[in-house]
């Protein structure tokens, strides 16, 4: 076997055969087996930043496995032929300096970056230090892969609006146009995209009032699991229980009402989502609607989502409650409008059942209704994300969200990835900007952007809307401009802080089990999320 690699003393784990773990528990390769794959070796003098570069480097080298080294002799003494980045970040009072340092083919290639050096707030200075490293990281990774598509430049956050709102606010709206252009290598496509949904967003942005909060509601539980899928939602068969789950998530509320009492907060979006919460029975559908309305006291106009999902767990008879109940807006999610995809991805229903259902949510009143679209499907063309795009144009929703296609770790496409067939990044390109047009056609507006790691193509989910019917949950999530009280297991309690650009989170347990026999630790948990300052 392989000898172990070790640097400072700790094992950082060699081949497939070793039976060691590094300090954190994960397994990497060795230095041989790194080699051999020609994968990459890297030194920082900031550890804190070491995953942030590393999400650098894979935007031109997916999947890349990135070895540590803890001394700069390390990346000097590599052998030829071996893929190494030395990136140290420094300051002399005035600016942050960093300097990365690329081999890669047997030839040098170094990027030097400037920028301002803060030390009167700490979560400023560690933004502007993480900000000038990833730069450097970037630039010198260009010099080698300059073909990589990568629309977004050297953001790999997933809220690209959120950084450019804070560099109007902080600097103006043309410096901010000129930083995101020149310092941060956007397109103007993509920044003049930001910039519109930015705009949008203005006037949801300004209607917050001081104690208002959202409550999110998880039913983690869906009827099978699509194939790009990674979220930890169980199955429900006709054998799950689903009452001692529902008995702590209605426990779990009630603690969460109470807090919102006692602390003087106003419920300004409420969101049901999952997994599919549809898969619940109408009985329990009514009963966990009727508990959180009651708990919550939800006022009469205040936005209630439901994601309703996929039609084959939607009926009249859930709608009707859901409606009653007084949902403003709901979800059907088709994903594709081509048969033969939803049977490749796991879904048991066809685009003629999404039409019915779309159908039935109207005639019961529903005036409100969001539809997601992927693009980027196994299998699927241009031509098919047009195809899906006409449909539901033909529908015309108030909301349509086009999502691209993420190949996720844990799911059964990245498992299985070539057992199928993608389309190429130009292609992926073309479908999204049918998206954009199709929701064009319809009157609306892009209202809110997420990116997700592992996009095809990095490029960028975008919901957009009707005016007048913007979810205004979405926003108030994705942006990070409100606080989200999380019910449910693996659900994100969130408290956005007024100043300082502060954010505190806190996960309820992802495993079913344990969220259930957690419940007074995890109202403990939130209590001081939310009362600590």
């Amino acid at each position: 076997m392989k000898q172990p690699w070790i640097s400072n003393g700790n094992t950082i784990r060699i081949c497939a055969a070793a039976e060691t773990k590094t300090i954190d528990g994960k397994y990497r390769k060795c230095r041989s087996c790194i080699k051999e794959a020609n994968d990459m070796f890297l030194f920082t003098n900031r550890q804190d930043f070491f995953n942030d570069i590393c999400e650098e480097i894979r935007l031109f080298l997916p999947g890349e496995e990135i070895a540590p080294v803890l001394s700069p002799a390390e990346i000097h003494t590599a052998d030829a032929g071996e893929k190494t980045l030395s990136i140290v970040l420094s300051n002399d009072g005035t600016d942050f300096f960093a300097e990365a340092v690329l081999v890669a083919n047997g030839r040098e290639h170094s990027y030097s970056c400037r920028t301002p050096f803060r030390n009167d707030d700490s979560i400023i200075e560690k933004r502007f230090a993480k900000r000038c490293i990833k730069i450097a990281v970037f630039r010198a990774m260009r010099k080698v892969y300059p073909d990589a598509h990568l629309p977004w430049g050297s953001l790999t956050g997933i809220r690209p609006t959120r950084l450019l709102r804070e560099l109007q606010h902080s600097c103006g709206p043309a410096e901010a146009k000129s930083m995101m252009l020149n310092d941060f290598d956007v397109t103007p496509q993509k920044f003049a995209l930001a910039e519109r949904i930015v705009s949008v967003q203005e006037p949801i942005f300004a209607s917050v009032r001081k104690n208002d909060v959202d409550v999110y509601i998880g039913i983690p539980f869906c009827r099978t699991r699509c194939l790009y899928c990674s979220f930890a939602s169980r199955l429900r068969t006709a054998k799950t229980d689903m009452q001692p789950y529902l008995a702590a998530l209605k426990t779990d509320i009630a603690n969460g009402a109470q807090m919102v009492r006692e602390l003087g907060l106003n419920i300004r979006a409420l969101y049901l989502g999952g997994g599919t919460p549809t898969v619940l029975t109408a009985d329990e559908l009514r009963d966990l609607l009727d508990f959180a309305e009651e708990a919550y006291n939800i006022a009469p106009g205040t936005e209630f989502t439901v994601e309703a999902g996929r039609p084959d767990t939607i009926t009249a008879e859930k709608l009707r409650i859901i409606k009653q109940r007084g949902a403003t807006r709901i979800s059907v999610n088709p994903q594709t409008m081509c048969d033969k995809t939803l049977h490749l991805v796991g879904r048991d229903h066809t685009s003629e059942d999404i039409k019915a259902c779309f159908n039935l949510a109207r005639d019961i009143g529903f005036d409100s209704i969001n539809m997601d679209l992927i693009a980027g499907l196994p299998g699927e063309t241009a031509a098919d994300m047009q195809h899906s795009v006409n449909a539901l144009v033909e529908l015309s929703p108030e909301c349509l969200t086009v999502h691209t296609l993420a190949i996720k770790r844990s799911s059964r496409l990245r498992e299985n990835l070539s057992e199928y067939a993608l389309p190429d990044v130009s292609e992926v390109e073309k479908m999204t900007e049918i998206g954009a047009l199709g929701a064009e056609e319809t009157g609306m507006l892009p209202y809110y952007m997420y990116r997700q790691k592992y996009m095809a193509g990095n490029m960028e989910n975008v919901g957009y809307a009707k005016p007048g019917s913007i979810c205004i949950y979405n926003i108030d999530m994705m942006e990070d401009s409100l606080s989200i009280i999380a019910h449910g297991a693996g659900a994100m309690n969130k408290r956005v802080f007024p100043s300082g650009g502060r954010i505190e989170r806190v996960p309820n347990p992802k495993d079913i089990e344990t969220y259930i026999s957690k419940l007074q630790k995890t109202h403990a948990d939130r209590l001081a999320l939310f009362c600590n300052e």
